[in-house]
C-alpha cells in the first residue's frame, strides 16, 4: 500500500500522476465509489470523504486497514489531512475527523510507502 496524505488543493493527484504514473480516471473517487470497489481498485482518491460516507451508513470500519492489507496490499491512497484544523462543532464531524486519523495511522502503519504533499511537493515520510 502507498498512503499520500495533504491538506486541501495541495496537489496530490498530480503528484501521484507524476511520482507513480496514476491517473485520476485510473483511480476510485472515494465521494462516489461503493464500499466493496476500494478492495478492487488501483488507486482512490478522495479517500477521506470514502470514510465519510461509509460512517454514515453505519458501516464497522475497525479492521479496515487490515483488510485492505489482505484483500488490495497494492492500493495506492490519496486522502486530506483533517486533524490540523478546528476541533468540529457538530458531533457526527468529531467522530469523521478522528475516525480519518486514526484509520490513516493505521493504514501508515501497515504501508510500504506514505508520503505528505504540501504546494504540490512530495516528501516521503515512510518508505519500506
Amino acid at each position: 500500500m502507498i498512503l499520500i496524505i495533504g491538506g486541501m488543493f495541495q496537489g496530490k493527484k498530480e503528484y501521484v500522476r507524476s511520482r507513480f504514473g496514476l491517473e485520476a480516471r485510473d483511480m476510485a473517487d472515494g465521494s462516489v465509489c461503493s464500499y466493496e470497489e476500494l478492495f478492487r481498485c488501483r488507486g482512490i482518491f478522495h479517500f477521506h470523504e470514502w470514510i465519510r460516507r461509509m460512517l454514515r451508513e453505519n458501516r464497522d470500519l475497525t479492521n479496515l486497514a487490515g483488510r485492505l492489507e489482505k484483500e488490495n496490499p497494492q492500493i495506492l491512497i490519496i486522502s486530506n489531512e483533517l486533524g490540523y484544523g478546528v476541533v468540529p462543532v457538530d458531533s457526527f464531524d468529531r467522530e469523521y475527523r478522528e475516525a480519518t486519523g486514526r484509520i490513516c495511522t493505521r493504514i501508515a502503519r501497515s504501508a510500504d510507502s506514505v508520503h505528505r504533499v504540501v504546494c504540490g511537493i512530495g516528501t516521503v515520510i515512510k518508505d519500506a
